[in-house]
């Protein structure tokens, strides 16, 4: 047997059927779809999910509350009145907080935010940082490296 030798088994299919063509047809003049209205027409039917020109369901659900951002960036953050505690001219990452007993745990990146005041020259080796915590390290003599952050961490 070949391919183009598989027919279907008698009586599994139906014909289809012609619509509009006539009373004896069965499905003549409105042809099943009624008198009028938009699901009359031809090219009849609408796009799934269409409402009607209501901003449909798929389009409207991400609007509202309680509703998680997909792929969000998780961050280990800390805020720059913490690192007073640090030695002048020190270098902070993860690990040398970490080491310090400033974090209890790293489980994702560092970011750095901007509450408080720092009076200490650091070079801070982090994956993000606030706009005002950037401003208050550079302003007290320290250095913002941004670190590269993989998929991994």
């Amino acid at each position: 047997m070949r391919f183009q030798d598989a027919q279907p088994q008698p009586g599994s299919r139906r014909r289809k059927r012609r619509i509009g063509r006539g009373i004896s047809a069965g499905q003549g003049a409105s042809g099943g779809f009624g008198m009028r209205g938009q699901k009359s027409r031809s090219g009849r039917p609408t796009r799934p999910g269409f409402e009607g020109g209501q901003n449909p369901l798929y389009r409207r659900l991400p609007k509202l509350k309680h509703f998680p951002i997909v792929n969000r960036r998780l961050y280990t953050t800390i805020n720059v009145a913490r690192l007073n505690t640090l030695p002048a001219n020190s270098v902070v990452t993860v690990a040398s907080l970490l080491e310090a007993g400033i974090l209890t745990t790293a489980k994702y990146p560092l970011k750095v935010l901007g509450d408080g005041e720092l009076s200490v020259k650091l070079e801070v080796h982090a994956a993000a940082f606030s706009g005002s915590a950037r401003a208050k390290i550079e302003a007290a003599g320290g250095v913002c490296v941004d670190a590269v952050v993989t998929d991994s961490e």
